[in-house]
């Protein structure tokens, strides 16, 4: 018993910690984030503490609006949490790929399966609604990427729809806060042992995260291809 709520405490402590840490980040990249909240469960309570008194139990509904102005509270500083963390995240080499590591079950993803020695780089998630080519960075040259891995896709599952999609916010792109909702969008062809024929069959070809070591999430700035690295 002791255990347990020694485990329980711990699991709190944590948890407290992390959403501590997450204000921090968050504060960083949306000063106004303490006064946002702020205002926003005072509004609550007061409405609700409003209404009590005109029906003539304060008690009752104050109790109500203190769980519904924390409640508000949570939902506001958690979009306000995840628009920062893509805010700080847009731009970065690797950041797709963080997006798509999180779009949920259903999806496999493989990060960084083309690259070139300026960083573009393209990333595939494998689904319901087929195969999804994910690239970032130049425009003008992760086409060329996009082309050759499609038209190796056309050869080794040709009867699976393959999409694409470039991360960026200028016209015809995807905005890095998008991506997870613009997948999710595709409609779905394919039924579950067809997904996992599709993942068997690509996984075939190799990546290149299979051949050269590359850090989960955001890669550094600095990093580039190795000389007589794979090339696409």
């Amino acid at each position: 018993m002791a255990r347990k709520e020694t485990a329980a405490e711990a699991a709190n402590t944590g948890r407290l910690k992390q959403i501590v840490l997450t204000y921090k980040m968050t504060r960083k990249a949306d000063p106004k984030i303490g006064l946002v909240l702020a205002a926003v469960g005072i509004v609550v309570l007061g409405v609700l503490l409003g209404i009590g008194f005109l029906i003539g139990h304060p008690v009752y509904l104050g109790i109500l609006g203190l769980l519904l102005a924390v409640l508000a509270m949570a939902i506001v500083f958690g979009r306000r949490a995840e628009r920062a963390a893509f805010g700080q995240m847009e731009g970065q080499p690797g950041a797709a790929a963080a997006v798509l590591d999180n779009i949920g079950r259903g999806w496999t993803t493989t990060p960084a399966i083309a690259m070139n020695r300026s960083q573009d780089v393209v990333h595939r998630a494998v689904g319901k609604a087929g195969i999804v080519l994910v690239a970032e960075g130049n425009p003008n040259r992760v086409k060329s990427l996009l082309a050759a891995e499609k038209k190796k896709m056309a050869r080794i599952v040709a009867d699976v729809p393959v999409h694409d999609v470039i991360v960026g916010t200028g016209e015809g792109q995807v905005e890095l806060k998008k991506l997870r909702t613009t997948l999710l969008k595709y409609p779905r062809v394919l039924t579950g042992p067809q997904v996992t024929a599709t993942n068997d069959r690509l996984r075939a070809l190799g990546d290149l995260m299979s051949n050269m070591p590359l850090p989960k999430g955001p890669m550094p700035k600095g990093m580039r291809m190795p000389r007589g690295g794979p090339r696409r």
